[in-house]
């Protein structure tokens, strides 16, 4: 059935190629795990055999054979590798944050378009469980019309963990970028681009040099005016707070605990098994309307659902939810978020 596979390069192997692209890539029937990229180890070998491992990334764009390349790399890097790998004619998919800058995002999508190529950006926790649950809770109207949603994610590590690039700046990092940049894309898949935003980016850890805390408040969401939009991360949340909460005039929805997927991945489990993606009953949401009061069941994640896109875009002409292009709102939403903690004041966009 799957006769012209997309031939697939990683551009490392690190926790993101081991967990978040190679046991999607290589478990979609479409996609050929070609070629990855390890600069001293061969930690590939064992997992993925056939895959050929080359020593950098100038090789890998270097081999004709590739259609599609992975640049997930540490964020300084995306903007020249996924430029690079454009100009070598292969479509890129490059991890969140998708640049840096605004800026440089504008570049990599007029590069991609003229060239005719796709860019897409891997905003892998679109499928998360509890965020599939919400736009289902949503869509049907459950709560009435909705008036506050307030999206966190709630980290505890009390430490600094040293000799990594996410702690030190260097390379990029900063919990805003991170996970900031799965909020905001979350929060514009359902309400729109904000008219304005109010935030703060704080350092609260001991010894920390980036940042590990944000609140982030919009101001009239444009699909949404009238909802109040708070998104919120920190790594010093010894008990976590829920991961959503939505107020609405009829109902709220209170959704603790955390997407099952990354824990399942961290535990050697293959996107393929059974039952994968769906939530314990322990976890499943609280819906609290004027009528009753219940679990509500969580709808099962699937980050392979990325991918399928992929796949249906490159072989079947069908849209792509994640190109480049709407996801770039979310990298000036960044910028935006930092402009207004640095100056203490609405920033409008």
């Amino acid at each position: 059935m799957y006769t012209n596979k997309i031939k697939t390069g990683l551009a490392a192997f690190g926790m993101s190629g081991q967990i978040f692209h190679a046991p999607f890539i290589t478990t979609h029937p479409a996609f050929e795990l070609t070629a990855i990229v390890e600069r001293s180890k061969e930690l590939s070998k064992e997992r993925y055999p056939s895959a050929k491992i080359v020593r950098s990334f100038e090789e890998l764009i270097a081999m004709d054979e590739l259609e599609l390349v992975v640049v997930n790399t540490p964020d300084s890097t995306h903007f020249d590798y996924a430029r690079r790998a454009l100009e070598a004619g292969m479509h890129v998919i490059v991890e969140k944050p998708f640049t840096s800058t605004y800026a440089e995002g504008e570049l990599l999508v007029a590069l991609a378009r003229a060239k005719g190529l796709m860019l897409s950006v891997y905003q892998n926790r679109r499928w998360d469980s509890d965020f599939l649950t919400v736009k289902q809770i949503l869509s049907e109207g459950k709560l009435g019309r909705l008036v506050e949603f307030e999206s966190t994610y709630p980290r505890y590590r009390n430490f600094i963990k040293f000799g990594t690039w996410k702690e030190t700046g260097e390379m990029g990092g900063g919990l805003t970028y991170n996970l900031g940049a799965h909020l905001l894309d979350q929060a514009v898949q359902l309400f729109g681009v904000p008219e304005a935003v109010f935030a703060d980016i704080a350092i609260l850890r001991d010894g920390g040099q980036v940042d590990d805390y944000f609140v982030i408040h919009w101001l009239r969401p444009s699909k949404a005016p009238d909802v109040k939009v708070t998104l919120k991360a920190s790594y010093l949340m010894c008990e976590p707070e829920p991961r959503f909460v939505l107020h609405g005039t009829e109902g709220s929805f209170v959704k603790r605990g955390m997407d099952p997927q990354e824990a399942a991945l961290n535990a050697g489990r293959m996107p393929d098994t059974p039952d994968w993606g769906v939530e314990d009953e322990s976890i499943w949401g609280l819906l609290h309307t004027e009528k009753s009061e219940c679990r509500y069941p969580s709808v099962p994640g699937n980050y392979g659902g990325f991918y399928d896109e992929v796949y249906r875009h490159l072989r079947l002409a069908e849209p792509l939810s994640t190109d480049a292009a709407g996801v770039l709102p979310v990298i000036r939403l960044i910028e935006a978020a930092w402009e207004s903690s640095r100056k203490g004041e609405v920033v409008y966009l």
